[in-house]
């Protein structure tokens, strides 16, 4: 249910209730409506207001639910995004990423590295040398040449 549908519910049960209560509201000085002509033209606003409001509620509910889900992913492109500016920001102008504390997503982000790589990676945690990659047998030699100057550990 888009935006615009949302809107327009809640634009048409306003609208209802406006109308039915306007039309109630019938006074003018020279009106002598008796009280039980008055609670009954109240009672029964209130009861075509109740059965539009019964109508319009799983529409307003499914609404609720589409916008939770919305404000969740929301929330989730958010953090990815800080996390991606933070891990930017800590690796600076071509500062070479650290292989004992780097991400799986930093590490794939390295030229030919897969993600099985990756995870091969921080499994073999720590490294005293880059080149533990290659005498541990964690990366093949052609990977390691392609990233032995974007890396380091520390």
């Amino acid at each position: 249910m888009s935006r615009r549908s949302i809107g327009r519910y809640f634009a048409l049960a306003a609208a209802a209730g406006l109308m039915l209560g306007a039309s109630a509201c019938n006074w003018s000085p020279g009106n002598t409506s008796t009280d039980e002509e008055r609670r009954q033209r109240a009672e029964k606003t209130r009861e075509e207001v109740a059965k539009a409001t019964e109508r319009l509620k799983p529409e307003i509910q499914e609404a609720g639910r589409k916008l939770g889900e919305a404000a969740r992913t929301a929330g989730e492109d958010a953090r990815a995004a800080a996390q991606g500016m933070h891990d930017g920001w800590k690796r600076g102008a071509n500062a070479p990423l650290d292989l004992n504390t780097a991400s799986e997503r930093e590490l794939m982000s390295l030229p030919g590295v897969t993600q099985h790589e990756a995870s091969r990676i921080i499994r073999n945690r720590p490294y005293r040398s880059k080149r533990d990659l290659i005498s541990r047998g964690i990366v093949p030699e052609s990977t390691y040449s392609k990233i032995e100057d974007e890396v380091t550990a520390r």
